[in-house]
């Protein structure tokens, strides 16, 4: 096989001090050789940085070195300092992770282990595998450790429910109080249910957004198409925003079609417009905001929302559908594109797909044309 060099994998496992002994560095060899097959293994499907991966290997690896050096001194595996375990692993490092890595260390070990002592072996398997488990003692690190299983998905899934039940209820009390069904508010308070529902429309929306990522886009668009009032759908989606467009002072324009009763999916549609008249509204910081709907034939329409906000940039262009996109510190996970991603889902599940134009600090316009048959 042949080798790519991982930078700083040699300094990082060999800094830990070792013995001497010809068996003690072969095995260190070994170890540098085995970190850099498995960085190259992650790395092909890992979003992790290629330095953050390298880093963690390492870090088994110098544990490995340093349980076999106690061994090598006589030291009972009893008294082993956990606070020094601790210090080595800040970290929890994914099981997947010290999987690969043990593998490469064993094939190592086949195609030119040396003088490798087979206890000596043993130890540092050990050290690897336990080092998950001593470290993960309290329900925080079980609960990090969960989310770097292969159930994450799952367990994500879980947590945006459970987020999304109370967000609804906050959603809902907020607006029963602006509407003083339980007395009076003065405008100090109305602005402060403003900023409340704001922020839970916000994080209501992602935590849809990211049941919708895992699902896939069919989940609203299953069975039969309905009829439904496009107007219904759009007065429901600006009434939903109004709160944000007041805080603003952004006012939002609508412009309803001529011909209103028609035959879809109106709660996806209602999810893509939602999602793009709130990003409208979060990217302009003054202007105007403008959702609307017109026919293009009997049966086909064009919905557009569009902004008078700062434009999207070029650079961004070419990953805005992404959920996570790179920064200067490694992937950085983007709810803007999380929510275009969904809206590009649901779009290609009813047959049609999201277009969008741009221009810097002039504003921005998405559109999308239907098919959507007569009532």
């Amino acid at each position: 096989m042949a080798r790519v060099p991982v930078r700083n994998v040699p300094d990082r496992v060999s800094s830990l001090p070792l013995p001497a002994d010809v068996a003690r560095l072969t095995l260190a060899e070994l170890y540098r050789n085995a970190v850099e097959r498995a960085v190259l293994e992650l790395a092909r499907y890992e979003r992790s940085d290629v330095e953050e991966i390298t880093e963690q290997l390492s870090r088994l690896a110098r544990l490995s070195l340093r349980a076999t050096s106690k061994r090598a001194s006589g030291t009972s595996g009893a008294k082993r300092n956990r606070d020094s375990l601790e210090f080595e692993l800040d970290t929890i490092v994914p099981t997947h992770y010290v999987h690969v890595l043990r593998s490469a260390l064993l094939a190592e070990v086949e195609h030119g282990g040396g003088a490798v002592d087979g206890a000596e072996l043993a130890c540092a398997l050990g050290a690897m595998e336990r080092a998950n488990t001593e470290h993960t003692v309290g329900s925080h690190h079980d609960f990090v450790r969960h989310l770097a299983s292969e159930d994450a998905v799952n367990a994500v899934v879980e947590i945006a429910h459970d987020m999304r039940s109370p967000l609804t209820s906050i959603l809902f009390l907020v607006d029963t109080l602006q509407r003083g069904q339980t007395g009076p508010v003065t405008v100090a308070q109305e602005r402060q249910l403003r900023l409340i529902y704001g922020a839970a429309l916000g994080l209501n929306a992602l935590a849809c957004d990211v049941i919708d990522a895992v699902r896939g886009g069919q989940r609203l668009v299953d069975g039969r198409p309905v009829p439904f009032s496009v107007s219904e759908v759009m007065l429901a989606v600006c009434d939903t925003v109004r709160p944000i467009s007041e805080e603003k002072r952004i006012p939002v324009t609508r412009v309803l079609p001529g011909s209103d009763g028609r035959l879809g999916y109106p709660a996806a549609l209602s999810r893509v417009l939602l999602n793009l008249l709130s990003n409208a509204l979060k990217y302009t910081p003054e202007g105007s905001v403008v959702v609307g709907c017109s026919e293009i034939d009997e049966r086909r329409v064009t919905f557009w929302v569009q902004d008078t906000g700062e434009g999207i940039p070029p650079h961004v262009m070419a990953m805005l559908f992404d959920g996570f996109r790179p920064s200067s510190t490694g992937m950085r996970f983007s709810n803007a594109g999380l929510g275009l991603a969904i809206c590009h889902s649901f779009l290609d599940a009813m047959g049609t797909e999201l277009q969008v134009q741009s221009t810097q600090e002039a504003g921005t316009r998405f559109w999308f044309e239907l098919d959507l048959p007569p009532a």
